[in-house]
């Protein structure tokens, strides 16, 4: 990376995003949309300058003379406001995608940008440049009545605006000065045969704000939660909202594409799917927030696209999906693109949706498991499906496999995987008991109680009073943080305690969590990696259920800091306390969820 490069990027922290939960748009503390993807989550960008300056796209709108910016959501909604103080006034942009009922209206992905002058008086600068198709398909720019169309093969985008706007080659310019409570409104829309161009006059932008606002208000009303960090659960809920696909109740793992977990490196992946391993925290984050309806969409999601492939070589399951169940989701590299401040490669598409990673059974039917007890019971045929996975998991627990970390470094025996194996076929056991499901019972016993005592005999080294990364190794692995919450070993169970001090001597850094040390285990790839912020509120619910409850709000108060100002978190923290990797994690805010409600009650 050059040392140039850093002042071409806003930090990957800087940025706030709204959303119509169908895509999503990053909004920059400068008021310049840097990621936005039209008309799904997982379609080609339209603006990408987050993953390239130069040949991205992007969509900028700023206060046109020096000024200070601070940017904050309106309460309780995902309507975000950027702010610009200048010695000449003061002025707003108030960001939002409105949720519309009508679905050939959610259709038009309407991005909405309103601008006001609040005090003073302020000269305005706005540039809309798409790039389609992350950049690699040129389009025609041409005006029809009141609104300029960018025209490609693959999208069309109408921009309609409040003030005079001026083509710049295939670009659009505009320069206006707003007097104290003056207000201007661009609206950016998709274009097809079944939506027809819409104008979006002042009026109408004002009306859809406020519509906008009451629902995520009124959505928000649901929450059951009313603990001590009320402020960052809620913000957490609604990052997950936007992260939802509504038309089929997915819940993407992060907004983003290929932001690295080291500036320069090759750990870049693609985010923008649905991972199994997340249904189980999914289903229990929403669960106990009393969000029945999402959980109940994304059980409908399983229901629908997680269908059983056999029981080859891979097993029955596939780690991954697309936002609509599709299962092909190859891997490409785009090399026109350079990436976040030289992070080379940008990649599209996922490679380790074919890896074996038997740790998403026990999430599969951990979910269901908790969906059955918490929400609705499972129909017969779901049950059937259950004990297929079961069945299968008993004879093919043992198997090396990649392991939730997805290494490419070649499969191991990782004693996660075995964890969560015993997990699948434990709570399976709980549900046939509960409600008198038919199911082979001894066998799974036994299978069960012979992954224990193998986790017991083998995963537990001697040498370091801890439970290790792989069988017969001595190498810590912060998933190991699951075991107590998996109710496999008790949280204060004098191996669990050492293995937590082990961890915390070798993994923790100041409340901060590594997933492991690739210098001890070897994933296959070069660089290094920030700290893990999932793992960290791992860490924090371990201490809490260990009852060291004093060390579990200092490291959780601690981890709350890191959060961008706005209340989000990517994947990672890095050396200097920066963001790296995929923004917003939905696993993150996930953990974050879990971790505040059993602090709050253990605190009681």
């Amino acid at each position: 990376m050059a040392d140039g490069d850093a002042g071409r990027y806003l930090a990957i922290a800087d940025h706030g995003m709204i959303g119509d939960m169908r895509s999503v748009a990053l909004v920059g503390v400068n008021g310049t949309i840097d990621w936005y993807c039209c008309p799904r989550f997982d379609s080609p960008s339209v603006f990408a300058s987050l993953l390239d300056a130069d040949r991205g796209g992007r969509f900028e709108l700023a206060a046109a003379v020096p000024a200070q910016t601070k940017q904050f959501y309106f309460p309780d909604t995902n309507v975000l406001i950027t702010r610009f103080y200048a010695d000449e006034g003061v002025g707003e942009i108030q960001d939002f995608m409105p949720v519309v009922g009508d679905p050939a209206e959610a259709g038009r992905h309407r991005l909405i940008r309103r601008v006001m002058c609040v005090r003073g008086k302020l000269p305005f600068a706005a540039l809309v440049a798409p790039r389609f198709d992350y950049g690699t398909q040129p389009h025609m720019l041409h005006r029809e009545g009141d609104r300029m169309l960018f025209e490609c093969q693959v999208l069309s985008l109408a921009l309609t605006s409040s003030v005079e706007v001026v083509a710049d080659g295939g670009d659009v310019r505009a320069q206006f000065v707003l007097d104290e409570g003056q207000v201007a409104v661009f609206a950016l829309d998709r274009v097809a045969d079944e939506l027809p161009p819409r104008s979006c006059p002042l009026a109408e932008a004002e009306e859809q704000l406020t519509e906008t606002v009451r629902y995520w208000r009124t959505w928000l009303s649901g929450s059951h939660y009313r603990g001590r960090w009320r402020e960052m659960v809620n913000r957490s809920v609604l990052t997950l909202k936007l992260l939802t696909y509504a038309p089929t109740g997915a819940i993407v793992a992060a907004a983003t594409t290929s932001l690295p977990e080291q500036i320069g490196g090759e750990r870049n992946w693609d985010y923008r799917y649905v991972w199994i391993r997340d249904a189980a925290f999914c289903l229990y984050g929403m669960l106990r927030l009393g969000f029945s309806d999402e959980a109940a969409a994304f059980m409908d999601f399983l229901d629908r696209h997680v269908v059983l492939r056999g029981d080859g070589p891979d097993g029955p399951l596939q780690i991954m999906y697309g936002i609509d169940g599709r299962t092909d989701l190859p891997e490409r590299e785009l090399p026109h693109l350079e990436g976040y401040r030289g992070s080379a490669p940008v990649r599209v598409g996922n490679d380790a949706v074919g890896q074996l990673q038997l740790d998403i059974y026990g999430a599969l039917i951990d979910s269901i498991y908790l969906y059955d007890k918490w929400a609705h019971p499972i129909s017969s045929d779901r049950w059937e499906e259950v004990t297929g996975l079961v069945d299968w998991v008993c004879g093919n627990w043992d198997r090396p496999d990649e392991g939730i970390w997805e290494t490419r470094g070649g499969r191991k025996n990782f004693l996660y995987s075995r964890l969560m194996c015993w997990v699948a076929i434990e709570r399976a056991i709980r549900m046939a008991t509960h409600r008198g499901l038919p199911a082979d019972l001894p066998h799974w016993r036994q299978t069960r109680d012979d992954i224990y005592h193998q986790i017991m005999r083998r995963g537990y080294s001697a040498k370091r009073q801890a439970f290790v990364q792989q069988e017969d190794a001595d190498v810590l692995d912060a998933a190991l943080l699951m075991m107590p919450m998996a109710k496999f070993v008790s949280p204060t169970d004098p191996k669990w305690l050492s293995t937590l001090d082990a961890l915390a001597e070798d993994l923790v850094s100041d409340s901060l969590v590594y997933r492991y040390d690739p210098a001890m285990s070897p994933d296959g790839l070069r660089g290094v990696e920030g700290t893990f912020s999932m793992c960290s509120f791992w860490y924090v619910e371990a201490l809490a259920r260990a009852g060291r409850l004093d060390e579990a709000r200092l490291a959780f108060e601690k981890m709350l800091t890191y959060a961008n100002h706005v209340g989000l978190f990517a994947e990672q923290i890095g050396h200097t306390g920066e963001q790296l990797g995929n923004f917003p994690q939905a696993f993150t805010h996930l953990s974050l969820i879990s971790a505040a409600f059993n602090l709050d009650r253990a605190l009681g």
